[in-house]
């Protein structure tokens, strides 16, 4: 566990003192220097959890799917940025519906609800639009100065991803981003080729140490290439660090169908993500940029674009080393975590830009200067079960997948992959 920031400063006078043994005066001036500044850093900290705006309002318009999701998110341990102040809709919950308490009254009574509660925002989240919303109400409340916002837009705002399951192509075609062409590709891909450049110089003694300590142990080849889909779903050969024993047999990609064929070295550049580092090769060579949705397997390719909505917008970019669900989700091991997955994908891809690149490369950093671990999920979704669309079946019609609130499982007829890094039908470690 990384040590709070406050644990450093409770030590900074014994620091002080041991180090005038250690250090000249002038050095000791630098390290007063640093341990004052990690002070104010800590101090600046309590005072901000502290002095916490009061969570907003958001009153709902609607019920349903999406407007479930948007409380299960709202209401999700230590995000207290807004709180449900109810819910408005013509169809009142059932009395054993957790939504129950929360129903304010029906639609064409908005204006009053919200002269009672005072939302701060009034997410419009009606599943069936055509038998008309309050426009009236919306319009005057809009006016007030309460925001009136698409749940959608709301979702992703709040979340950092997209919901896909309530998503229509007609929102896509219309919504602001998706700045994958000119200007935006041209600069991330220069800032891709000098920062890798870089890196591969820094790194090359590190790299030669790591080639090395792999030889020595374990039997297998120093570096593991894998075919998977660049953009456009070409096929490149993207190469890390080997960090499992050689397997004769064919074995699915998912990292927790492999955890006994790991070394004990590869835990290690597991954990701190070393095994990586070769891919910065991948960068220079065009096949990828140092930001951007992680490349999956192209034998797996064809399984995600069948059961993942809008699964081919990933190819739109070019893959990266890190990406925003790398950081925010962490590494998927079922095709229910491959689905969540997404969500955070799409999201890159239609909010792309450099700050938000900046944004990632210093949280993928973070994550590998304290050495969160390769398989684990960070920020998975309050509720564990979505919506897929239909799974392939068999040839006796049988479904080739079974879910299940909390997981999905391979029963047969999702392709085995060969030997690599991760495990089960489909998307490996990364």
């Amino acid at each position: 566990m990384v040590p709070r920031l406050s644990t450093t400063v409770d030590l900074a006078p014994l620091l002080i003192v041991s180090s005038q043994v250690v250090f000249p005066f002038t050095e000791l001036r630098y390290l007063s220097t640093v341990l004052l500044i990690l002070a104010t850093a800590t101090v600046i900290r309590f005072v901000a959890r502290e002095i916490r705006p009061k969570a907003s309002r958001v009153l709902i318009l609607g019920s349903g799917p999406m407007a479930s999701k948007l409380i299960e998110q709202i209401e999700v341990p230590g995000s207290p940025r807004y709180a449900v102040a109810g819910i408005v809709d013509d169809e009142q919950p059932d009395a054993d519906s957790p939504d129950a308490a929360r129903w304010l009254g029906p639609c064409d009574r908005l204006a009053d609800i919200v002269e009672r509660v005072h939302p701060a925002c009034i997410v419009v989240a009606v599943a069936d639009r055509r038998d008309g919303l309050p426009l009236q109400s919306l319009l005057e409340s809009r006016v007030r100065g309460i925001l009136v916002e698409d749940a959608l837009d709301f979702y992703e705002r709040l979340t950092g991803k997209i919901a896909i399951e309530a998503l229509r192509p007609s929102v896509l075609i219309m919504a602001r981003g998706f700045r994958n062409h000119g200007a935006t590709q041209t600069m991330a891909r220069l800032v891709s080729m000098v920062v890798a450049a870089v890196g591969v110089m820094l790194a090359a003694p590190l790299l030669a140490a790591l080639a090395i300590a792999i030889k020595l142990d374990s039997r297998g080849p120093v570096f593991f290439v894998q075919q998977r889909a660049g953009q456009d779903g070409r096929p490149f050969g993207l190469v890390k660090f080997r960090t499992m024993h050689p397997s004769a047999e064919a074995r699915s990609e998912w990292v927790l169908d492999n955890l006994d064929r790991i070394t004990p070295l590869g835990r290690w550049l597991r954990r701190f993500r070393l095994d990586e580092l070769p891919q910065l090769v991948n960068v220079l060579s065009g096949e990828m940029n140092l930001i951007g949705p992680r490349p999956h397997p192209t034998s797996n390719h064809a399984v995600f674009a069948n059961q993942i909505a809008y699964y081919g917008l990933r190819n739109s970019v070019r893959p990266g080393v890190t990406g925003w669900a790398q950081v925010r989700y962490g590494y998927a091991n079922n095709l229910e975590e491959e689905t969540e997955k997404m969500r955070y994908d799409l999201y890159y891809i239609k909010n792309r830009s450099l700050w938000l690149d900046a944004r990632i490369l210093l949280e993928t950093v973070g994550i590998i200067i304290f050495g969160q671990g390769a398989s684990e999920v960070r920020r998975p979704s309050p509720s564990r079960s979505v919506l897929l669309p239909a799974p392939s079946r068999r040839r006796d019609g049988s479904p080739a997948v079974r879910m299940w609130r909390g997981g999905t499982q391979e029963i047969g007829s999702m392709p085995l992959l060969a030997n690599s890094t991760p495990a089960r039908p489909s998307a490996t470690r990364g």
